[in-house]
């Protein structure tokens, strides 16, 4: 990730105006967009507003000191990473040592020459160049560990991480939340039949029929093999069969064609959930809805069962 023109954002934080005004001077004419505040309360308030790649910043103010503005700024900010330079008078050793400690990654004395300040300004955008493409990376491998590759749907790990958030949102405030299991019905037959491909191509036309029945609000995703899950917030108990079986009557209504053949296919849907008056774990609503499904597969397939509410 480069920085074109003046993307690169630098907070200058220092109580006195004329090092303020030094500092401007030396940055003078350069790409980067420059935020002043005089005091640490002010440079906090501009970082949220900003969030500055880079931040140079005195050490003595009268609010907040520079290493404790380090300190905060690092434990209050948990985005991208921002390059913290320290200036300052003192000299000693436990001073750079204690500097450092408090998160800055470099340190300059006053006066300070102000080519030096530049070099170490670049030297400052070239990391934080580095960690930000490293950021985005890891962003795009975390997709794909969450992502399902057949049907790019959310994966059981991703959908289990969405749902435990929302279930303690469901303790603190009372919503409803259900979980809802679906599996195709006699899909070996399919693949058998008419060859992995048209099962990929069923699955993935399922999945697609999945995302376009689930809110933004709401997941849904694949657990594997035939096995798909979908998970709904804020529907009263007597809403969520209404809405499982309009989903089950649109599979229904699917038609595919394989080899000259006109194949239908239809799915299960087992549904558990706690209602509002419980908190538990996405396993314990994931072994409630597995048993409802269970149940409709004994008794004939293509059906809904809703469990009662998880209690725990």
């Amino acid at each position: 990730m480069k920085f074109p023109g003046k993307d690169f954002q630098v907070l200058v934080v220092d109580d006195s105006l004329a090092s303020r005004q030094t500092v401007e001077a030396a940055l003078k004419g350069q790409p980067y967009t420059v935020h002043f505040a005089e005091n640490g309360r002010q440079a906090l308030q501009l970082y949220a507003e900003h969030l500055p790649h880079l931040v140079i910043t005195d050490w003595i103010m009268p609010d907040i000191a520079g290493p404790d503005l380090c300190r905060r700024i690092r434990r209050e900010f948990h985005g991208s990473y921002t390059y913290l330079i320290l200036l300052t008078c003192k000299t000693a050793k436990t001073s750079v040592v204690e500097g450092l400690e408090s998160g800055a990654d470099d340190y300059l004395s006053k006066p300070f020459d102000p080519a030096e300040l530049l070099a170490r300004i670049a030297a400052g955008r070239r990391i934080a160049q580095m960690n930000r493409e490293m950021e985005q990376r890891n962003r795009v491998l975390e997709q794909i560990a969450h992502t399902d590759q057949l049907t790019l749907l959310p994966n059981r790990r991703a959908v289990e991480i969405w749902t435990d958030r929302q279930l303690q949102g469901a303790l603190r405030h009372g919503f409803p939340l259900w979980l809802v299991l679906s599996d195709l019905d006699q899909f070996k037959q399919v693949n058998d039949s008419h060859g992995h491909a048209a099962g990929d191509l069923v699955l993935k036309k399922y999945a697609e029929l999945l995302k376009h029945n689930t809110r933004s609000a709401d997941i849904c995703g694949r657990l594997g093999g035939d096995e798909f899950i979908h998970v709904i917030t804020h529907v009263p108990r007597g809403g969520i069969v209404v809405v499982v079986e309009n989903l089950r009557r649109q599979l229904e209504e699917l038609e595919f064609t394989f080899g000259g053949e006109l194949v239908k296919v239809t799915a299960s849907f087992g549904i558990a959930g706690l209602d509002g008056r419980k908190t538990l774990k996405f396993g314990d609503l994931l072994v409630a809805a597995d048993d409802a499904l269970y149940a409709v597969k004994r008794s004939g397939r293509n059906q809904i069962k809703l469990e009662e509410p998880v209690k725990i």
